[in-house]
């Protein structure tokens, strides 16, 4: 029997609609949520990630704000845009996309971004806030991740949770807020990596698993438990394609399964949305 469905796009479009109303209330109050991005060089898929970020915001009456600097910008242009959007009013968070060009510290103009103004959740104070179980912005793929597991009503208290993958942006942030003792959480998480030996090992011990190395293919029907949830979080590109660290032959398996297209994507760009609403009301003073 094939995997059934873990629908971001359906999930994240149930979040706008919540989102609608909490904005409609903040125009009430004559605040629009405003957010920014800042785009350095011309990467292909970060260019359309950014895209449709902002066709994302646009849709919901939100302040848009981009700034796009060249391959060969330099620290110090790129810290101006940081300070520009620390000190405008109109946009409550935003995000700088990465990755940078290579001559750039994408990690020393993070240090200069506002915690409060910090829409994808990765800024070291509100990374510790998630460590220490203290509300704050959330890193947006992780977020996502719990948010679609929850819609589905699966189970994640108590369960073991293996997640493939240790980077900053899912893998790590993911195992610290799904093991807080919180609605959604309260799991048993394990952390591996590509480097481990007899993977599979690992793999099929989950009752969830979610792959976020960006190694296509990593995940393999032998690899997984019949009827373990999975969670296709990793990607990468082969020019224009997106490719996915799950094989397809996991959909004979398991028993959830989020697709390539559709699935974490939408519930990533749901939470940004999220977090930027969440700064705006905060400004408003709720």
């Amino acid at each position: 029997m094939a995997a059934q469905k873990l629908d971001g796009e359906l999930v994240a479009s149930r979040i706008k609609d919540d989102l609608r109303g909490r904005i409609e209330v903040l125009m009430g109050k004559d605040v629009v949520p405003g957010l920014g991005t800042l785009l350095v060089g011309d990467d292909g898929p970060s260019a359309n990630y950014v895209a449709m970020k902002h066709r994302d915001s646009e849709a919901l009456s939100m302040v848009s704000r981009h700034v796009h600097l060249p391959a060969h910008a330099t620290q110090a242009e790129v810290e101006s845009v940081v300070a520009d959007f620390n000190a405008d009013s109109s946009v409550h968070a935003y995000l700088m996309q990465y990755p940078f060009p290579a001559h750039l510290d994408y990690e020393a103009a993070l240090l200069q971004v506002d915690p409060a103004k910090d829409a994808d959740g990765l800024h070291p104070v509100n990374l510790g806030r998630l460590v220490q179980g203290v509300d704050g912005p959330l890193p947006c793929t992780p977020a996502g991740i719990q948010a679609l597991l929850a819609f589905y009503a699966i189970p994640i208290a108590g369960r073991h949770v293996v997640i493939v993958g240790r980077g900053l942006t899912i893998g790590r942030p993911l195992a610290n807020l799904l093991t807080l003792k919180r609605p959604n959480a309260n799991a048993a998480v394990t952390v591996v990596h590509t480097g481990v030996a007899d993977l599979a090992n690992y793999t099929r011990q989950a009752d969830i698993l979610i792959s976020a190395a960006g190694s296509p293919g990593l995940i393999t029907a032998a690899m997984v438990t019949p009827g373990a949830v999975v969670v296709a979080a990793g990607v990468s590109f082969d020019g224009k394609k997106l490719l996915s660290d799950v094989a397809d032959d996991v959909a004979e398996v398991a028993g959830w399964l989020s697709p390539r297209i559709g699935g974490v994507g939408p519930m990533t760009r749901a939470m940004l949305l999220a977090n930027t609403v969440d700064a705006a009301e905060l400004a408003a003073g709720r």
